[in-house]
Order: structure tokens, then C-alpha cells, then sequence
């Protein structure tokens, strides 16, 4: 199904063209069996995934195909402070997305990489990071619509 969204903006046309498909009721049959508590642990889980840190960690893990120390880490994560990046770290250790291994030398050395766990919930991402990606044209239309008309007024 298409909806065909028209919208003036002086002389300016947007044409959205939306396909949806139909959101059936069963999509959604696995939260009527969820406790409160799961409820609330998923939506806490949603939330640290999607912070501004934690999936761009795991994406760069992922495309080191090894583990990788706090220093290469901290290189390759644009613009996080190292407290940030320990707090991450330290949360996605606690939720078992990474790993962390201390070697007993002298400076201690520490790794961090990819569990199983952290590398399937990166691959269920992906469609939604390349549903976005693929949309970005349309939320760029849209905001700016949304700034002409605060501009008009």
C-alpha cells in the first residue's frame, strides 16, 4: 500500500511515498507473555544498545575481526573521552556483549572483543542501521519542511 503525502511550502512540493505493510496483531503475541520485570529489563537493554556509544564500540570491534586494546580503541571511537569509554566498555562487559581480558604482565595488558552474544545483537542492528541509512533523504526532506514552516511563521 502507498500514501502519496503532498506538501506545499511556498513554491516548494514534497512528495513522500510510504509503503506499509500491514502490522498484523500477532507481530507482537510475545509481550503478553512477558512479566513486567522482562518488560522493563528489555526496554533498559533497548536503551543502553541504542546510547550514543555502545553500537559504534561493537561495530568497531567487529571490523577489527580481533581483539583490540583500550588505546586502539580509544583511536578508533571518534570524539569519546577515555571515561567514556571505560564506562561503555564496563557496561557492555556487564551485559556480555564484549569481553574483557586481563594478561598478567608487566604493564597489565587488557583486550576487548565480540561475544557471541555481542556480534548476533550487531547483526539484528544492521537491518535497521541500513533501513535508516537508506531513509536519511527522508528525514532530511522532512525536517526541512518542519524548519520552513517554524521560518514562516
Amino acid at each position: 500500500m502507498f500514501y502519496c503525502i503532498l506538501s506545499k511550502e511556498g513554491t516548494q512540493t514534497i512528495r513522500t511515498h510510504l509503503e506499509v505493510t500491514d502490522l498484523t496483531s500477532d507481530m507482537f503475541d510475545f509481550c503478553s507473555s512477558m512479566t513486567d520485570e522482562q518488560d522493563a529489563r528489555a526496554r533498559e537493554l533497548i536503551e543502553r544498545a541504542a546510547a550514543k556509544w555502545p553500537l559504534r564500540i561493537l561495530h568497531v570491534l567487529s571490523d577489527a575481526g580481533a581483539p583490540l586494546r583500550f588505546s586502539r580503541l580509544l583511536e578508533r571511537v571518534e570524539g569519546i573521552s577515555q571515561k567514556v569509554l571505560t564506562q561503555t566498555l564496563r557496561t557492555l562487559e556487564r551485559d556480555g556483549l564484549i569481553i574483557r581480558t586481563l594478561y598478567p604482565e608487566v604493564p597489565p595488558r587488557v583486550e576487548y572483543e565480540l561475544t557471541p552474544l555481542g556480534r548476533d545483537l550487531l547483526m539484528q542492528v544492521v537491518s535497521l542501521w541500513r533501513w535508516i541509512v537508506g531513509h536519511l533523504n527522508d528525514f532530511d526532506a522532512r525536517k526541512a519542511v518542519k524548519l520552513t514552516a517554524v521560518a514562516d511563521v
